[in-house]
């Protein structure tokens, strides 16, 4: 297949692409390359993609460019489309909100006129567990509603999955949303803490435990987020015949329309994710324990049910083995 993934550059796009890639799909990459951390990480990346054997062309512009977009879907007939470009972080959100709206609003709906127009057969999209905002009840379950998000980072993806929604009703365009589940692992962003972590464990620095080390997180090991992310794209979305209006389910719709949880189901808390880091490196770290920030949500756990009913997907690397291969991969790439 002919397949269309943005944010190839970024952490999870590169995988994705990766693994399209060594199963002999055809991949077109979008990606504006942006500072919100360092490019060159993101151009390494994309040195490993074009050096690799695979069919694999890129186009370094913005999505919010609609001419750049138009052009890009003028130029290739797309059999899926896999849209995980989008401005990330929960804390930045705070800082500069109007990054959140050319990243995540205005190119998102760039990105559904241009699958409507050329009639592409399947459109799967990042969306973040984030949008479960104030719920409690865990594991978070797709069938659940989600209408109090605490930042505005998770208001913006789940205004995507509405938006979503509306062209699969109004056009029947098939799409599918993945609510992703604190994803670590190789080729990291920086700005998360399993990489900040390391890097300042290794200079002898201190490191923050926001919530005093006592959030928990469903930490999901990159090469699994990817496994799923493919296993869904494979599946076209189809409308739900069960779907009832007088109790309709968030997850489903009488639209070619879904969501879906992509997380470890294995939550786990965050000293003892720094446990795991110590552990890799071989060396203690000097702990700083912080109080909750504003935004942060104390517990995330993912309900994965509906994701392996539909594609079979089970993720299968524990914290401890994901945490050394990322360390493995970071004293390789930073020769530390």
């Amino acid at each position: 297949m002919r397949v269309l993934v943005t944010g190839a550059a970024g952490f999870i796009g590169f995988h994705v692409a990766q693994r399209l890639l060594a199963r002999g799909d055809s991949v077109v990459g979008f990606d504006v390359v942006n500072d919100y951390y360092d490019p060159a990480i993101k151009e390494a990346r994309l040195g490993v993609l074009e050096g690799s054997n695979g069919d694999f062309g890129f186009i370094r512009a913005n999505l919010a460019d609609r001419t750049a977009m138009e052009r890009c879907f003028a130029d290739h007939a797309f059999d899926r489309v896999i849209h995980l470009a989008a401005q990330a972080g929960v804390r930045y959100s705070l800082e500069n909100p109007h990054a959140y709206v050319e990243s995540n609003l205005v190119a998102f709906t760039n990105m559904l006129e241009a699958c409507r127009r050329a009639a592409v057969p399947h459109l799967t999209y990042a969306s973040t567990s984030s949008v479960y905002g104030a719920n409690t009840t865990m594991p978070f379950s797709e069938h659940a509603g989600v209408d109090h998000p605490l930042q505005f980072y998770a208001a913006t993806k789940r205004a995507n999955e509405l938006m979503a929604h509306s062209y699969s009703h109004l056009f029947r365009l098939p799409t599918t949303g993945l609510r992703f589940f604190t994803v670590y692992g190789p080729w990291g962003r920086p700005d998360m803490a399993l990489f900040s972590f390391t890097k300042a464990i290794l200079a002898g620095e201190s490191i923050k435990l926001f919530n005093h080390g006592k959030h928990i997180r469903d930490f999901t090991y990159v090469d699994d987020i990817a496994e799923g992310v493919i296993r869904a794209s494979d599946q076209i979305a189809r409308p739900n015949p069960d779907w009832d209006s007088a109790k309709p389910d968030p997850a489903t719709s009488n639209a070619p329309f879904r969501l879906f949880n992509i997380g470890n189901n294995d939550p786990t808390e965050l000293s003892a994710y720094v446990d795991a880091i110590e552990e890799a490196l071989g060396i203690k770290a000097t702990r700083e324990f912080l109080p909750l920030q504003p935004g942060d949500v104390p517990n995330t756990f993912a309900d994965v049910t509906t994701l392996q009913a539909a594609t079979g997907f089970v993720p299968g690397t524990s914290v401890r083995e994901g945490v050394r291969r990322f360390v493995e991969w970071y004293r390789a790439f930073y020769r530390v």
